[in-house]
C-alpha cells in the first residue's frame, strides 16, 4: 500500500447503500462512488472490498457481518484496506441524518484514520 500520508477520505458505498450519498458527496467537493457506477452490482463482499482497496477508498456497508469477517481475515493475512465503515439502515426520509454523520467522518478524520480501521458511523454523530 501506498505509504504517502493522504489527507481526504475517499468513500465507496456497497448496493446496501443509496447511490444518492455518493452523489450528495460529489456535489460536495467528495471523492465517492457508489457500487452501482462502479459495475460492481452483485460482486461478492470481498470483490467490493478489493474493488475499494484497489482505488484506495474506504467501504460504506450495512453488512456489519460479513464485513467483520473480511476485516480480521484481511488483518491476518496482512492485506490493507482504506477502512470499513458500518452504518445502519436509514429511509429516504432519513437521508439528509445519513448524509450528515458521514459528513461528520468525513471533516473529522482523515485518510490515515480510516486506514485498515474497522468504525460504526453511529460514532460521528
Amino acid at each position: 500500500m501506498n505509504d504517502t500520508p493522504r489527507l481526504f477520505i475517499q468513500l465507496y458505498t456497497d448496493e446496501d447503500i443509496t447511490t444518492a450519498l455518493a452523489i450528495a458527496l460529489r456535489e460536495k467537493g467528495f471523492t465517492a462512488q457508489s457500487t452501482h457506477e462502479a459495475n460492481m452490482l452483485e460482486k461478492d463482499d470481498e470483490a467490493q472490498l478489493q474493488f475499494a482497496a484497489s482505488h484506495q477508498m474506504a467501504i460504506m456497508t450495512r453488512n456489519e457481518k460479513d464485513f467483520a469477517l473480511l476485516a480480521r481475515k484481511w488483518k491476518e493475512i496482512n492485506n490493507d484496506h482504506w477502512g470499513i465503515i458500518i452504518t445502519g439502515t436509514f429511509t429516504r426520509e432519513q437521508f439528509g441524518e445519513l448524509l450528515r454523520q458521514t459528513l461528520h467522518l468525513l471533516d473529522t478524520q482523515t485518510s490515515d484514520d480510516l486506514r485498515n480501521a474497522f468504525v460504526y458511523l453511529s460514532q460521528f454523530h
